[in-house]
């Protein structure tokens, strides 16, 4: 049974306008939204369908915000979204079936992976500006790629958005604006399909996840500015430093 006092709910909204700048601009919001809504006493997968919530509405309002300003790419939207839907589906099957225990060792090895290849091959996230974006057609690796990062976000949500910006930026070569417009869409899309099946288990608790909604949508409108406004080169440092907080919070999931 959760408490929500005026404390708990003060925690809320600071954490979630934080996450919802740092997964806009790169991934790892709910490793802060996530421990704050287990200190209020949610149950570990109660607090992971919970703040799915969250992340559904801050994506919306990111990605009008990208697409306002052209940034949001339609050339290969069905290509990307039906590897992504599929593994998210998957994903959230798995999160409402398997051992809560699993979360933890999932999210710190997707996190440490993801450092290490941003450290030791930037490349890998930061496309040359003569590079042109591929499709996911006739792209095998692309295609698991987004199964991939779809089955982990429909699974753990919490730090999705470096493991879509490999696929996007890495594997289809999108600069890391358009990359991180199309990760909004793509989150967007796997968490209505995990939050369906949440809800359908009974594993939602509406008051807290509405306040995180409230929380993200300001952080989301933030990050966006903040996006179209910083380099390339400092979004891929950001993205870095992101990938090692995220790192040293798994531990303490």
């Amino acid at each position: 049974m959760f408490e929500l006092t005026p404390g708990f709910v003060a925690l809320l909204l600071g954490t979630d306008l934080i996450a919802g700048v740092i997964n806009t601009l790169a991934g790892g919001g709910s490793n802060l939204t996530l421990p704050a809504l287990m200190m209020m006493g949610l149950p570990a997968d109660v607090a992971n369908a919970t703040n799915r919530v969250g992340v559904f509405c801050q994506c919306v309002v990111g990605l009008k915000g990208f697409d306002r300003h052209g940034k949001l790419e339609r050339t290969d939207l069905k290509g990307i979204l039906i590897p992504t839907l599929l593994g998210g589906l998957l994903g959230g099957l798995s999160a409402s079936f398997l051992p809560v225990s699993l979360l933890k060792p999932v999210l710190l090895g997707t996190m440490v992976v993801m450092a290490l290849l941003i450290l030791l091959k930037p490349s890998s996230v930061m496309p040359s500006a003569e590079e042109l974006a591929g499709q996911v057609k006739g792209n095998p690796k692309a295609w698991v790629a987004l199964l991939l990062a779809g089955f982990y976000g429909g699974f753990v949500q919490a730090g999705v958005g470096f493991v879509l910006i490999a696929a996007l930026a890495g594997v289809l070569r999108y600069d890391l604006v358009r990359a991180n417009a199309l990760k909004l869409l793509c989150s967007a899309a796997f968490t209505a399909v995990a939050l369906a099946v949440f809800i359908w288990q009974g594993q939602v608790a509406w008051v807290p996840g509405l306040i995180l909604a409230v929380g993200t949508m300001t952080g989301a409108q933030l990050g966006v500015g903040m996006a179209l406004n910083i380099s390339q080169k400092a979004l891929k440092w950001f993205l870095f430093v992101m990938t090692l907080c995220a790192s040293a919070a798994a531990l303490y999931f």
